[in-house]
C-alpha cells in the first residue's frame, strides 16, 4: 500500500492532528524519551512499517478524526491491524504526566462530561440517550491546562458521586476546588450558593459571588468543548477500558496545543 499522509510533510501534521509542526516534534521526542522507540511491531525482532513519528501521526490522526481502522490503516499504507497495535502500543506514553507538585493556592476547576461508548460494559444509558461514560476532568484556573483526569465510571451515575469513584478527587487532594452545583456533596468542593428551601431570594453578595463563581468555572466547560475536538471523545468505539489512556492523552494534546 502507498503511503498518503507522513510526518516528513509538516502541511499534513496541523489539519490530521490539531498540533503545529514544532508541537508535533516535541511529541514526538517525549514519546521517544519514554520507550515509544523500543517497542518492536508484535513479535520480537521484527521492525515497526512506520517510524517512531509517523507512528505518533497515526495515533494523533485517528483521535482527531475518529475514522475506522480499516480507514486509517490505508492513509499510512499499512494494514488495520497494523494500525490498531500501533494505537494499542503508543496511545498510552502519550498520556498526561501526573502532576508531582503544584503551588499550595493552585485553584483547580472540576466538572464531568459525558463520552458515548460502544462497550457496554462501562458505559450505561445517559441523559444524552446514549450509552455514555462519565469523564471528570480538572483544569488549572489560571493556565487553563488540563491537571487531572478521573477513571472512566458509568454515565448514569452523576457528578458528585464520580468525583470521589474516579479517583479525580484523590488527584486534587489538599487543593481549593470549585465546581457547579451538582457537586453538593462534597465538602471540599466550593460549589455556588442555592436557593433557601422556603424560595426566597439570595442576598445580593450571594448572588454577586455565584456570577463570580459561574464566569470561572466556565472555563473548564470550554477545555471540555476543546478537548473533545478530538473527535473520538464523541463516539468512542474501542475497549472502554482503553478510554482510561485515551482520555489523559488527549488532555495532554490539548495543553501542548493550548500552550502553543
Amino acid at each position: 500500500m502507498v503511503q498518503v499522509i507522513s510526518s516528513a510533510r509538516p502541511e499534513w501534521i496541523f489539519p490530521f492532528t490539531g498540533l503545529q509542526p514544532a508541537q508535533f516534534r516535541r511529541l514526538v521526542r517525549l514519546v521517544a524519551e519514554r520507550g515509544g522507540d523500543a517497542i518492536a511491531d508484535g513479535r520480537p525482532g521484527r521492525q515497526w512499517a512506520l517510524d517512531l513519528p509517523d507512528r505518533v501521526l497515526l495515533v494523533a490522526t485517528y483521535w482527531r478524526t475518529n475514522l475506522t481502522m480499516r480507514q486509517i490503516g490505508p492513509l499510512f499504507g499499512v494494514s488495520h491491524s497494523a494500525a490498531h497495535r500501533v494505537i494499542d502500543t503508543l496511545g498510552p506514553l502519550l498520556a498526561l504526566a501526573p502532576v508531582r507538585r503544584r503551588p499550595v493556592d493552585q485553584i483547580a476547576i472540576v466538572d464531568g462530561t459525558l463520552i458515548p461508548t460502544r462497550d457496554h460494559r462501562l458505559a450505561a444509558p445517559s441523559k444524552n440517550y446514549r450509552y455514555s461514560t462519565n469523564l471528570q476532568v480538572a483544569i488549572d484556573a489560571s493556565t487553563r491546562l488540563v491537571i487531572a483526569v478521573g477513571d472512566p465510571q458509568p454515565g448514569n451515575r452523576n457528578d458528585t458521586i464520580v468525583y470521589r469513584t474516579s479517583g479525580i478527587d484523590q488527584k486534587l487532594a489538599g487543593r481549593p476546588v470549585m465546581a457547579d452545583g451538582g457537586y453538593r456533596g462534597n465538602p471540599d468542593v466550593i460549589i455556588p450558593y442555592r436557593k433557601p428551601r422556603d424560595g426566597s431570594p439570595l442576598p445580593a453578595w450571594k448572588e454577586d459571588l455565584n456570577a463570580q463563581h459561574r464566569t470561572v468555572r466556565a472555563q473548564v466547560e470550554h477545555a471540555l468543548a476543546r478537548m473533545k475536538c478530538w473527535k473520538i471523545l464523541r463516539d468512542y468505539r474501542r475497549a472502554a477500558r482503553t478510554l482510561t489512556d485515551t482520555a489523559p492523552a488527549i488532555a495532554h494534546l490539548h495543553n501542548i496545543a493550548l500552550v502553543g
